[in-house]
């Protein structure tokens, strides 16, 4: 089993309410290249993997040390998942941005905004819950 196999769930919280934050100052301040950032985020933690994403590290380092250790584990593979569809949103945004369509961004950058607040604020993290509706739907063996 992989170090990421399951990451502690208290990590995730962490980064949607740091993500929430970040969204929501790009939708009040329309300052794009902050998304742009975002964006990057989303992507080292989809991409790389959770080890690598920032507020992954952040947590980790100075937030983890704090707190009781726990038990309770989360599998990573949604989380990448989240990542990935929120890296999705993000990158629209900042296309929208850069190309001066504002609708676009706004919408796409808000969506983000949700996902991510819905997570920090409520514990429900939404590509967690549509990651596992995809994977029965998508086929595992294309020989089959």
């Amino acid at each position: 089993m992989s170090a990421e196999a399951s990451v502690d769930p208290r990590g995730p919280r962490f980064a949607a309410t740091v993500t929430t934050v970040v969204l929501a100052i790009v939708l009040i301040s329309g300052w794009w290249p902050l998304l742009a950032v975002q964006t990057v985020v989303f992507a080292l933690g989809a991409f790389g993997g959770l080890r690598m994403a920032p507020y992954s590290v952040l947590y980790r380092t100075l937030v983890a040390p704090r707190l009781r250790p726990t038990s309770e584990r989360e599998d990573a593979a949604p989380l990448r998942f989240a990542q990935a569809v929120g890296f999705g949103f993000t990158l629209v945004g900042v296309v929208g941005y850069a190309t001066d369509t504002l609708v676009m961004a706004q919408i796409a950058t808000a969506f983000a905004l949700l996902a991510a607040f819905l997570n920090a604020a409520f514990d429900f993290c939404l590509g967690c819950e549509v990651y596992p509706l995809l994977r029965r739907v998508t086929p595992r063996d294309k020989r089959a």
